[in-house]
């Protein structure tokens, strides 16, 4: 679980990212899951982006997401939001946990 000072350094590491995984009518697969989790081991920080004609709002596909990933949310704003997953064998980014 973070903390607001952790959430907020990783709000401000992510706002420099690039969005990297758009979720659109097809909704939340498997496929998108593992990618998801392949993303989250190499990097620990991703944006996602929800798009118009999804069927989830953004907040619900942050939490979905993130229970089947084992992420933690670290901020939903409007149709983007960001997930992070610390990597325990190879962190990339250094934050007092």
């Amino acid at each position: 679980m973070l903390n607001s000072k952790q959430r907020a350094a990783l709000r401000g590491i992510a706002s420099n990212y690039e969005t990297i995984f758009q979720i659109g009518k097809g909704g939340i697969s498997e496929t998108l899951i593992s990618q998801v989790n392949d993303a989250l081991r190499k990097r620990e920080l991703i944006k996602l982006r929800v798009l118009d004609n999804s069927m989830y709002t953004a907040r619900e596909a942050a939490e979905e997401i993130a229970s089947k990933t084992g992420s933690e949310v670290v901020q939903v704003i409007g149709s983007r939001f960001v997930l992070f997953k610390r990597n325990p064998k190879e962190p990339v980014i250094e934050i007092k946990l």
